[in-house]
């Protein structure tokens, strides 16, 4: 049966400020200490369920507003046995330092944000996901030698969220060329196929985190 929901939620509506519920992590996650990868907005969670599996020594963990998705993703998930894999519902900007504080130190190695809602009038653009505050305690959490991964097939959106991420003095673009032509990692969202199918362009950027002797 189909899930409906809403396709845009006001991340600034009241109850959407309270903290997202930290799990015990060790009923989560069968291996505590594996590399996290951190997915903000991730949907249906069909990107993390398909690197979950790809990966299995890497533990995924997806971020999203709308809770119908969270619950019908967390429920395929362990239909399917993954012990690597975790869902939570709520708002990443009212929510990251608590959340990221509670996960095991240094293990934050991987964090994207692929295809967030555009929010194009003006007077909501502070509805977007990708803020300076974000940005600061994303990056104090993300371990050394981490990375960022960002794309859009909106230009406008990509450069925001490209510029904010490199205005932070821990972080360097990874590559030299202003956007990736291909996606570094091993799968494709379903926004990103749906994109390329249409023969549009996709605005992608790495950025890592060196360690701090480098």
């Amino acid at each position: 049966m189909a899930i409906r929901i809403r396709q845009h939620v006001n991340p600034l509506a009241r109850k959407f400020q309270q903290p997202i519920a930290t799990p015990n992590w060790q009923e989560v996650f069968a291996n505590l200490h594996q590399n996290i990868h951190l997915d903000i907005g991730c949907a249906r969670g069909r990107f993390l369920l398909e690197m979950a599996q790809q990966h299995p020594k890497t533990n995924f963990l997806g971020i999203e507003i709308r809770q119908p998705l969270v619950e019908a993703a967390n429920q395929l998930k362990d239909e399917l046995g993954l012990t690597n894999l975790h869902y939570l519902f709520g708002n990443m900007n009212s929510s990251a330092e608590v959340l990221l504080q509670s996960l095991p130190s240094n293990t934050l190695q991987t964090i994207s944000v692929q295809f967030p809602d555009p929010w194009f009038k003006k007077r909501h653009n502070k509805r977007r996901v990708v803020q300076n505050e974000l940005v600061k305690i994303l990056v104090d959490y993300l371990a050394e030698g981490g990375k960022v991964f960002l794309q859009s097939d909106i230009e406008e959106v990509a450069i925001e969220m490209r510029d904010r991420f490199a205005s932070h003095p821990q972080l360097i673009q990874q590559h030299q060329a202003t956007w990736l032509d291909d996606n570094p990692l091993t799968v494709a969202t379903e926004r990103e196929l749906y994109v390329l199918e249409q023969n549009l362009p996709v605005y992608r950027v790495m950025f890592y985190k060196p360690s701090s002797n480098q």
